[in-house]
């Protein structure tokens, strides 16, 4: 197979959907299950030097990791569907694929639009403080709506995998 071929442009596009996604989703992961926890049992002064070094890079292999599994995916719809829409979508394939592909998109959306933009308050409240000054008033409102959104993503992941997963057998 060569990759200036169709085949190579969908494999091309699987490749960066599968591995952007483990990132997003292993990091999701990651959050939720070990950092959130580690959060609530250390001392102020730790916390607050992962808030301003750890936190936003793993948030910046996040939603990016996010971004380029919604863009490859999407990609990879649209390419398929120039094939003829009815004859890919209205199979058990597309049925599976569009399901697991409405999660991925509230959950992309989910990184983007809340969890991203409420920790940006949190970390710039945790620099605030760092430098003497006071925290920001809605930081630990922001916190929680982040926390939130990402809980919600987490079991989201569960039937958007087993979605996207489970369509292979079907596939077209």
């Amino acid at each position: 197979m060569e990759i200036l071929t169709v085949d190579g442009w969908y494999l091309l596009l699987r490749w960066v959907h599968l591995l952007a996604g483990i990132t997003w989703i292993g990091l999701l992961y990651y959050f939720n299950f070990v950092q959130g926890e580690w959060f609530k049992e250390t001392d102020g002064p730790t916390k607050t030097a992962a808030v301003q070094k750890l936190v936003p890079r793993a948030l910046w292999w996040f939603r990016w990791g996010a971004m380029f599994t919604f863009l490859a995916g999407a990609l990879t719809l649209i390419s398929k569907g120039m094939l003829g829409w009815e004859a890919v979508y209205a199979s058990s394939y597309g049925i599976l694929i569009l399901t697991g592909s409405a999660l991925g998109t509230f959950m992309f959306l989910n990184v983007w639009l809340i969890i991203w933009p409420k920790q940006q308050v949190v970390i710039a409240s945790t620099n605030q403080v760092a430098d003497g000054g006071e925290p920001i008033p809605e930081a630990a409102g922001c916190a929680a709506k982040a926390a939130l959104a990402s809980r919600t993503n987490v079991l989201f992941s569960i039937p958007m995998l087993l979605f996207m997963v489970g369509a292979k057998p079907y596939s077209i």
